[in-house]
């Protein structure tokens, strides 16, 4: 009986261990922008799916970690990661100067360039054909600043900003606004739908999106010595071709391992 008892008392500690031990895996809270096709989508059932779903989802199972993705609007992305709501954020976030005096970033995965999108009906051929017309992009957004600093440069008529891409770009087809100016991928993934629009022109912006973390976050490391490794092994290179349909030029950020960018 007492061999008995040690053993059962044995199993079932190791049982204990083991469900502690599952129990103790990190959650970590990931906010998402959900109307951002291709980088994230949320869909009927409530999940998240996109580039940078699949990349989340990739680097929680490198560090050990259950990710669990917030529905969240774009601009309340900063705030949640500042305050420490949200251990990290994605939705196609650009690194700037501005963002990095109070957030961090890791290495930036992929070259976001800008573009001018209108109907294929409204006679806008060129950056040029809008000066005086009215012109829209996501609060917020890169897209919003270009147009802030190239308003004088191009004579931009009245600017309208937006909560949402798909509002966006429906009125833009309807011809509310004359264009809109956001991350041409998003444009082109989208437009596969909407085949009244066209991208008018190509804006480079030497710009790279990357995942934004609260400043001094102690994960900031293990989240990008991440995504290095899936650079390294192509996965990264694979996600490219899956969402947006073209393969990764390797001169780029999705190919190339780069720094944590710093503040200046």
């Amino acid at each position: 009986m007492k061999i008995r008892t040690v053993v059962f008392a044995l199993l079932a500690a190791t049982i204990a261990a083991g469900l502690g031990n599952a129990a103790s895996a990190e959650t970590l809270q990931v906010g998402a922008y959900p109307a951002n096709p291709p980088w994230e989508n949320k869909k009927e059932d409530g999940s998240f799916e996109g580039f940078e779903v699949d990349l989340v989802n990739e680097i929680g199972k490198r560090i050990g970690a259950e990710m669990e993705i917030q529905d969240l609007g774009f601009q309340a992305l900063f705030a949640a990661t500042s305050s420490g709501r949200i251990d990290m954020a994605i939705s196609s976030i650009t690194i700037t100067n501005d963002r990095l005096q109070n957030q961090a970033f890791t290495q930036g995965y992929y070259d976001s360039d800008l573009a001018l999108v209108s109907s294929k009906q409204s006679g806008v051929s060129s950056l040029a054909d809008m000066k005086g017309k009215p012109i829209g992009a996501i609060s917020t957004s890169t897209g919003e600043k270009w147009i802030q600093e190239n308003t004088e440069k191009y004579g931009f008529g009245d600017y309208k900003g937006y909560n949402t891409q798909q509002d966006l770009l429906l009125d833009t087809q309807n011809g509310r606004v004359a264009g809109a100016v956001g991350d041409i991928a998003g444009f082109q993934f989208a437009f596969q739908n909407m085949p009244a629009m066209q991208v008018v022109e190509r804006i480079g912006t030497g710009d790279r999106f990357a995942i934004m973390m609260q400043k001094g976050s102690p994960l900031l490391e293990k989240v990008n010595a991440a995504i290095t490794e899936i650079k390294k092994d192509g996965t990264m290179a694979a996600l490219h071709k899956k969402w947006l349909g073209a393969e990764a030029d390797p001169n780029t950020a999705t190919v190339m391992v780069i720094d944590i960018p710093q503040a200046q």
